[in-house]
């Protein structure tokens, strides 16, 4: 069996395993054992089969023949990739095969053909055309890379969840909830519906990810929409989960209806929603990115003619008698009509639409509010949200569908990524709930993942990506530890809490110096990569590109400050809350080796060696970027320029610099005390209350949004209460007097008569029972005397 073949099969186990767990557990949940205990090992051994198979389909893709492809490996296959896996002092022998100008660079990446990848179709569903909806598949470098990052941590984390969830196997007690009568309420425990939603979650997000068509993705982008659902709204008793949950969902659905109208601008101008060609049926990269044209991005002919439909009329209403003779003159026109600007505007719509339902579902300004209170879910869920599934799912879509992006679609990115970055990180530096300020440290590294990619960092937002979500896996992890212990949420009661819990305080300060980027851990690599793209980017766009590289370094100096705060009053000093510090107690090995596991992704998965950027660069998208149709002076350079040694050096040493410096800021106001926090909040109280309220978005929200909502929704109950209601009670109350009246009608000119007639047939009829004598003699006198006054009177009829 070849690799083609294989590869497809490998996924789509470990893509249905998760699925087979969610049915068993539907099905005979409650009853696997006591409280469904023994769903967590059917929820856990399922995803850990799915690991295994990505590992094993890790392992053919490595070392398979790249021959064997749907397309050629390209020059950026894993050959050219090879220089990438350097650390920060190699970047000088780096320099010595990236070096060159911009031009060398681009002629270089334009002569390199599609990244290596597998596509097909599974099942057809539909055919509307030339249409075809189908269950279909895309492997290629990113989408195995995808999956193992996807089912290592989620195994992690449903091991972490047996030990985590426990309390559910047995009747709950939930204090955040009183009753009427001033009691607590008390439940039954749901320990196998966690497990249950785990694994439709988990089968929802490795879908997404392993998808061949846009359709397809926007299934599963629902789908694991309402898997977050079910999850942050798990204490569904709570106000303030149910509130958490429909905070999310309808936030995410007005990212999604930009995503509609993107793949309504793709179906209505491409007639296709796959990103590969599939039996002989060309895809979308194919159509933007031809290799007849060298894989440069242009506006397909299908746009073209949509965006000159005026002018395709007039070539029709010149033949109309020879419709073959104007689809010839149509075609020969296209050309013309793209050099004139026709279908770049559609191109950029579709792209900008596609980059909407991003913003929402990766918590992207301006719709990152719910990502926050998405933290009323079990600790677990926001692991499991926040590292590898949901908020991941916007960042691997934009790299997914990146051949699509115009350049104007790409600053677009990179400027809503750099505010998210700068937004969330000086919120995070105020919050004191512990996973409040993880949340926001992931809205910001999401800002810094779509700023790479904006910036034309492809490699380096996917390589941050996959870093990330080993340590703020970890970090979750390890506040649900600190949680369990500790039984709240606010770090301002804790403190010392590093000699009771060890394992718990010394892996999460691991995942603490890799979200800063401290030498020889991950995220170093990852971030020093986004700032020597946006210094090149810099070097060509000098007006935006300053800009934007001072956001990626000062974004840098905010996340070393807050996350060394969190730590410092988590885990040094003294106790706080002295009743908090007494019960606190190190979690069980069941959730504390998933911490020592991911401890170690989160040191060494960016390591050079191990090939994860080697692993994306095969999947690099074909062609160059270029420069900006409608904006001709953005102008983007090539993702290898970043590695030369004067671009690569200062990157470094400014990503280390301010790091730095925001680590040791944190070290005297929390760590040795020099400086009193309470001073500074009293020094700077107006912006302390600005970032405490969190810019005070909800509140802006609640007044442009929410409340002129409720107020049409008022007018319009309102309406209909009074008019529509009205009408209708009115109407029913016509409708029961006239009903009224023809009762009387009925009753008494109907029915009277019908009564009259039927009282004069009854005394006829007993009138003439008179004559019913039974007597013979009778009868036959009667006859005999009927029978001569019939012959008189006919006699006599006659005479006349």
């Amino acid at each position: 069996m070849d690799t083609a073949t294989f590869l497809p099969i490998l996924l789509g186990l470990a893509w249905l395993l998760p699925l087979a767990s969610f049915a068993l557990i539907v099905l005979v949940g409650p009853r696997m054992g006591r409280a469904g205990v023994m769903a967590s090992y059917v929820a856990t051994g399922a995803i850990l089969g799915s690991l295994v198979a990505s590992v094993v389909a890790l392992g053919i893709w490595v070392f398979s023949s790249p021959a064997e492809a749907s397309g050629p490996r390209g020059e950026h296959g894993a050959v050219a990739s090879a220089p990438h896996e350097a650390t920060a002092g190699g970047h000088a022998g780096e320099a010595k095969e990236h070096a060159g100008d911009h031009a060398s660079a681009a002629e270089h990446q334009a002569q390199a053909g599609p990244p290596r990848h597998y596509t097909g179709d599974w099942y057809t569903l539909g055919r509307f055309g030339a249409l075809a909806i189908t269950v279909s598949y895309y492997i290629d470098a990113l989408t195995i890379g995808m999956f193992a990052m996807v089912t290592a941590i989620a195994t992690c984390i449903h091991f972490y969840s047996i030990g985590y969830m426990h309390d559910e196997l047995d009747e709950v007690v939930d204090h955040e909830v009183t009753l009427s009568d001033g009691r607590h309420l008390h439940r039954p425990g749901r320990f196998h519906r966690f497990f249950q939603y785990m694994s439709l979650f988990s089968f929802s997000m490795l879908g997404l990810v392993v998808a061949g068509n846009v359709a397809m993705v926007f299934v599963f982008w629902e789908l694991v929409g309402i898997c977050s659902y079910f999850l942050i709204g798990f204490y569904i008793e709570r106000k303030s989960a149910t509130n958490a949950a429909n905070k999310a969902f309808i936030v995410n659905r007005i990212g999604d209806f930009g995503m509609i109208v993107g793949m309504m601008a793709l179906w209505a101008s491409l007639g296709t929603f796959a990103f590969g060609d599939v039996d002989g049926r060309q895809g979308i990269f194919s159509q933007v990115r031809s290799a007849e044209n060298g894989y440069r991005l242009e506006a397909p002919a299908g746009m073209v003619r949509a965006s000159a439909a005026e002018l395709a009329a007039e070539v029709v209403r010149d033949h109309p008698r020879n419709p073959a003779a104007a689809e010839s003159e149509i075609l020969a026109r296209v050309v013309s009509w793209r050099e004139q600007g026709h279908g770049y505007w559609l191109l950029v719509v579709a792209g900008i639409g596609i980059f909407c339902g991003c913003v929402g579902k990766s918590a992207q300004f301006p719709l990152h509010v719910w990502l926050p209170d998405a933290m009323e879910g079990p600790t677990p869920v926001s692991a499991l949200v926040h590292s590898a599934t949901m908020v991941a799912a916007g960042v691997y879509l934009v790299g997914r569908f990146y051949p699509v992006f115009a350049p104007e679609v790409l600053l677009v990115i990179a400027v809503i990524g750099a505010i998210t970055l700068l937004l969330a990180a000086s919120i995070a530096i105020t919050a004191v709930d512990i996973k409040r300020v993880l949340a926001y440290s992931t809205v910001s590294q999401l800002g810094y993942m779509m700023l790479a990619l904006g910036l034309g960092g492809w490699a380096a937002g996917l390589f941050h990506l996959i870093t990330h979500a080993f340590f703020k896996s970890l970090l979750f992890l390890c506040s649900g530890s600190v949680i369990h212990a500790c039984h709240t949420n606010d770090i301002t009661r804790m403190g010392g809490l590093r000699k009771i819990m060890p394992w718990t305080a010394y892996t999460m300060l691991v995942g603490c110096l890799a979200i800063i980027g401290a030498p020889l851990f991950s995220g170093f690599f990852s971030k020093d990569a986004i700032i020597a793209q946006a210094l090149s980017f810099w070097n060509l766009n000098p007006t935006p590109g300053g800009v934007l590289f001072a956001v990626a370094a000062g974004g840098a100096a905010v996340t070393a400050f807050y996350m060394f705060r969190l730590w410092f009053m988590t885990f040094t000093g003294e106790p706080r809350d002295r009743h908090v510090h007494e019960h606190a107690h190190e979690s069980p090995p069941i959730m504390y080796v998933p911490l020592v596991v991911l401890a170690v992704f989160a040191v060494a998965v960016g390591w050079p060696w191990l090939g994860v950027v080697s692993l994306l660069e095969q999947a690099r998208p074909a062609g160059e970027l270029g420069q900006g149709l409608l904006l001709p002076g953005l102008v983007y350079p090539d993702e290898h320029a970043s590695h030369a040694a004067d671009v690569h050096l200062l990157a470094t040493l400014v990503a280390s610099a301010t790091a730095l410096g925001g680590f040791l800021l944190a070290v005297l106001f929390y760590g040795v005390r020099l400086l009193d926090p309470a001073e500074a909040r009293q020094q700077f109280r107006p912006l302390y209350n600005l970032l405490w309220n969190k810019w005070h978005f909800d509140e802006l929200y609640q007044v442009l949004f929410v409340r002129p909502v409720h107020l049409a929704a008022g007018a319009v109950a309102a309406f209909d209460k009074g008019v529509i209601d009205g009408l209708i009670h009115g109407s029913a109350r016509w409708t029961r007097r006239l009903a009224d009246f023809d009762d009387l009608i009925d009753r008494y000119l109907v029915d009277q008569s019908v009564n009259v007639f039927a009282a004069w047939t009854w005394s006829l009829g007993n009138s003439l029972r008179s004559v019913q004598t039974g007597r013979l003699r009778q009868y036959v006198m009667l006859i005999v005397i009927g029978t001569v006054a019939l012959t008189v009177l006919i006699n006599f009829a006659s005479a006349r």
